[in-house]
């Protein structure tokens, strides 16, 4: 009251409104500078090639940070598996200081740093800050990055009809780059060299109360870019464990917005699927989907696995995954995506060999179909289907352990992907316990020692009791054949079933005519074949 009488004496009108204006909040936030008291990042759990990184672009005159979640882990305590660097160095100039660096991407274009080769490799990705450009400002199409391929190619800013942006190559200063980005908590920068935090948007405030934010209004960046959903869901699990929840205001629009995702491309779907089950946290996360609402209707092979993640094997599977990546070992996605058809798989070829079909081509054919139905077109991704099918087809291999059966089988390439999925079969009680011993065994064992496995196998085999063989009855295609071609084909059916050798087929060998040989002479040399007939 005190305050509104001053004003009126001194002639200021509606000073409320006009203070208003004046304390205007500006869309890239302000800067804050935090030293290490405040913000306590201990430097130790820092990468050094990270760190190399930065030093190499401030030593050639730009500026350099570790941004995004290599931050907001380090704040937590957390050492993160992935650290991101930001400069106001263009991807030619950044890729010119570094002898390994490659630029990819083209909706957003960065430089992948190279350390190290082969397994033990490690990539520093290198973004350069970018401008935060309104949607009206930015070129339309009509289309989606494949139907619109041709207009795209030479814009660096521009979004389809709903509003995602499929272009955003527009460079610009560090704090248009921090209001771009999503998360508070994904949206600091950190100098390792200086240890200084630069924060815009409120980042620590937000990660000392454990609150996941959006920066601005979550629907327009929702729109702008539907996977943050996926993304939202993600950290969401990551950091539940550390007590982080969503601001209902980031977290409201969740539910009501994921039919965007039906325009965003099924590879990049694909992509962040695998990162929600392969990031260590993939029952986590599928809690979340459920909590959030979005249990279904993201991408529909994550359907098959958020209702399914209850069962014995699948279930299994994923607490195996997680901790394997928390122990830091590698996790291929061929192997947990077979886990989750896997149940598919089993049931088609159990059907197909009660009708009496063979093992394998019953087997094959389930695979097929399990592909068919819950993969479709990301079935020709290449390697990753060619793998799985591999460890599907190991699996009754196993049986065989006599002859070379097992020596061959060992040396297959992906032999432990396929043993380490005999191991969880034998967890939960779909084979015998005794099977995967017996290979955890073979596989370490010395040469004699393996002979020696094989022989009491085959000698445990000999005494048990022979069981009659069902006869399968023949298809209309197999009833034309002839007796003879027939047998040989049901010989080699069954000892790929058995392990045992097929009989070799008996070649007839060719003479030479008796009355021809005495016609050529009798001082010739008799051949081979006649001498030994």
């Amino acid at each position: 009251m005190i305050k509104k009488f001053i004003d009126k004496l001194f002639g200021k009108s509606d000073s409320t409104e006009s203070g208003s204006k004046r304390a205007k909040k500006s869309p890239f936030g302000k800067r804050q500078d935090i030293g290490h008291k405040e913000h306590g990042i201990d430097p130790q759990l820092v990468d050094e090639r990270a760190m190399d990184v930065v030093h190499t672009l401030k030593q050639a005159g730009f500026e350099a940070y570790i941004v995004g979640g290599a931050v907001r882990d380090l704040l937590v305590g957390l050492r993160p598996k992935d650290f991101d660097v930001a400069t106001d160095a263009t991807p030619e100039q950044v890729k010119s200081l570094f002898r390994r660096a490659f630029i990819i991407g083209r909706r957003f274009r960065i430089v992948h740093v190279i350390y190290g080769r082969g397994r033990e490799h490690e990539v520093i990705e290198v973004s350069t800050f970018r401008a935060h450009l309104d949607s009206s400002q930015a070129s339309q199409v009509g289309g989606n990055e494949r139907t619109s391929k041709s207009e795209l190619a030479g814009m660096k800013h521009a979004v389809d009809a709903s509003g995602r942006v499929l272009r955003d190559n527009v460079w610009g200063p560090m704090e248009e780059d921090a209001a771009r980005r999503d998360f508070t908590i994904n949206a600091m920068y950190y100098d390792p060299e200086t240890q200084i935090v630069v924060d815009y948007h409120h980042g620590i405030r937000d990660a000392k109360k454990k609150i996941i934010r959006m920066i601005g209004n979550p629907a327009v960046r929702y729109r702008e870019d539907p996977v943050r959903i996926i993304r939202a869901v993600r950290f969401g699990a990551k950091l539940s464990a550390l007590g982080f929840q969503f601001e209902e205001k980031t977290a409201a629009p969740l539910r009501e917005m994921r039919g965007l995702l039906a325009d965003v491309p099924q590879s990049r779907l694909f992509d962040e699927m695998l990162k929600l089950l392969q990031t260590g946290h993939a029952l986590a996360s599928i809690e979340q989907l459920k909590t959030l609402g979005l249990g279904t209707g993201i991408y529909p092979l994550l359907d098959v696995v958020v209702d399914a993640a209850h069962e014995p094997f699948l279930n299994l599977a994923l607490k195996d995954t997680d901790r394997r990546v928390g122990e830091g070992k590698p996790v291929a996605p061929s192997f947990l995506l077979s886990c989750v058809l896997w149940s598919d798989v089993r049931t088609g070829w159990e059907q197909r060999r009660k009708r009496g079909e063979h093992l394998m081509p019953a087997l094959q054919d389930a695979i097929d179909d399990a592909f068919n139905a819950k993969i479709g077109d990301v079935s020709g991704r290449g390697k990753l289907g060619t793998d799985m099918r591999e460890i599907w087809t190991m699996q009754p291999r196993f049986e065989k352990r006599v002859g070379s059966a097992p020596y061959s089988l060992l040396e297959q390439p992906r032999f432990r992907a396929g043993f380490d999925f005999l191991r969880l079969r034998a967890q939960t009680g779909e084979v015998d316990t005794e099977l995967a011993e017996w290979w955890e065994k073979f596989s370490t064992a010395y040469d004699d020692e393996r002979h020696a496995m094989i022989e009491a196998v085959r000698q445990a085999q000999l005494q048990k009791p022979q069981q009659a063989r069902v006869r399968v009855k023949r298809t209309d295609a197999e009833a034309g054949r002839s007796p003879a071609v027939r047998t040989t084909h049901e010989l080699a059916e069954n000892s790929a079933e058995t392990g045992e050798a097929a009989p070799a087929k008996k070649r007839r060998r060719r003479r030479k005519p008796v009355n021809r040989a005495a016609a050529e002479g009798a001082g010739d040399q008799p051949s081979p074949d006649a001498s030994n007939a």
